[in-house]
């Protein structure tokens, strides 16, 4: 049985191919796990850029809310017994998108031109 890993193995020390099989595993691991994860936290931070004061958030910890104050450390989270303070990362997503999808964006811009033309 030794001898069978004894031939297989290159007597001159490393091959070419050896380097090549190992730049294709790299190249492999970074499309299919370090870029997505890269995409993700990006999209993370743009959605955490731009929350308003209104929007129905969850957090992390499963919690529904709305967004009262915005602060640099952190939002004031409106819920049913009172208000809390939470960092920007604990929300991770908005609640009306994520419940509704598209047709509560629609209801809200109408709201929103409906309430403009009224002033």
């Amino acid at each position: 049985m030794l001898t069978i890993f004894l031939q297989a193995a290159p007597a001159g020390g490393s091959s070419p191919m050896m380097l090549i099989m190992m730049g294709v595993m790299f190249v492999g691991f970074y499309f299919l796990m370090i870029r997505p994860q890269m995409k993700k936290q990006k999209q993370e931070k743009k959605f955490q850029e731009e929350l308003k004061v209104g929007s129905r958030v969850v957090l992390t910890s499963g919690l529904h809310g709305r967004i009262a104050q915005i602060h640099d450390d952190g939002v004031v989270i409106e819920t049913l017994s009172g208000k809390l303070k939470f960092e920007k990362a604990a929300i991770s997503r908005e609640f009306t998108a994520a419940r509704f999808g598209d047709k509560a964006t629609a209801t809200a811009d109408k709201k929103e031109v409906i309430e403009t033309e009224k002033k």
